[in-house]
């Protein structure tokens, strides 16, 4: 066989066996909301058709539905289906609430010396409610965005002493399934495109590293949890403020302002497999 060949082979059994990984729980989330595989593969069409287009720039117009359809495998009528069929409206996760929790989280004069939010005076200069709203946004009163923060059980309102205090320090909206989806579309998805490019890159197009510990108990993990979430905490604390500057600066000196940035931090707990299985 063909050295060419022979390793072509090898990186699509690599690249079906990582598939198999990234699938296995997406097929546990289908399963558990009723989703069927005739839906998924739908998705998953439409998927391949939108990255062939996006990888044929200048291509030939009357001849891009063949050259998309020998790229996916799937039939000219098919890809004009799919090509025509209206895109899904993605979820909402961005909102003034969510901007106003992570400016809480992340600025400094709003956190105490262990990155905890601190009880905030409800107006006035900063730090304060006040100063947060105006901060995130002009088109809603620091009234009103504190009454749905109050009505979502975030803050509490100390009305004697006029202040407020954070009640979670992150936002995952209980019973809110659009918008859960929403952020696991976007962080998921977001940290997979990162792993895409470096992989077919330089593998240095974005920071993507993660930290392994094994062979410890069940009360091991339990002591690490606390511990992730400090370094998260310590992460926003740091990092918010000079994101800020950043962009007060790019604002400053007139710079074209069309770059998005996100930093994630997520842990994950499983059983190792038994000593025979290990490799």
């Amino acid at each position: 066989m063909d050295t060419s060949v022979s390793a072509l082979q090898a990186d699509h059994k690599a690249l079906l066996t990582a598939l198999s990984g990234i699938l296995a729980p997406v097929a546990r989330l289908c399963l558990d909301k009723g989703v069927t595989i005739q839906v998924v593969e739908q998705l998953v069409r439409r998927a391949f058709v939108d990255a062939a287009r996006q990888s044929s720039p200048g291509a030939n117009p009357d001849r891009l539905t063949s050259r998309i359809s020998t790229m996916t495998g799937l039939t000219r009528r098919e890809v004009d289906r799919l090509s025509a069929a209206p895109p899904l409206e993605a979820s909402q996760t961005r909102s003034a609430v969510t901007e106003l929790l992570t400016h809480w989280i992340s600025q400094a004069g709003y956190t105490d010396a262990d990155g905890y939010p601190l009880p905030i005076a409800r107006l006035g200069a900063a730090p304060s409610f006040e100063a947060l709203a105006t901060m995130v946004t002009k088109d809603v009163h620091p009234r009103s965005l504190l009454a749905e923060m109050i009505r979502l059980d975030l803050v509490a309102l100390d009305e004697q002493r006029e202040q407020v205090a954070l009640l979670k320090s992150a936002f995952v909206p209980s019973g809110n399934w659009p918008h859960l989806m929403g952020l696991l579309g976007a962080n998921v998805g977001d940290h997979l495109h990162a792993a895409v490019d470096n992989v077919l890159g330089q593998g240095t197009e974005h920071f993507e590293q993660a930290l392994f510990a094994d062979e410890l108990s069940c009360e091991s993990v339990q002591a690490a949890r606390p511990l992730v979430a400090r370094m998260w905490r310590d992460m926003m604390t740091r990092l918010g403020p000079q994101f800020q500057s950043l962009m007060a600066a790019d604002a400053a000196a007139g710079l074209p302002r069309n770059q998005s940035l996100k930093v994630g931090l997520y842990s994950w707990t499983d059983q190792m497999p038994p000593p025979a299985e290990r490799q």
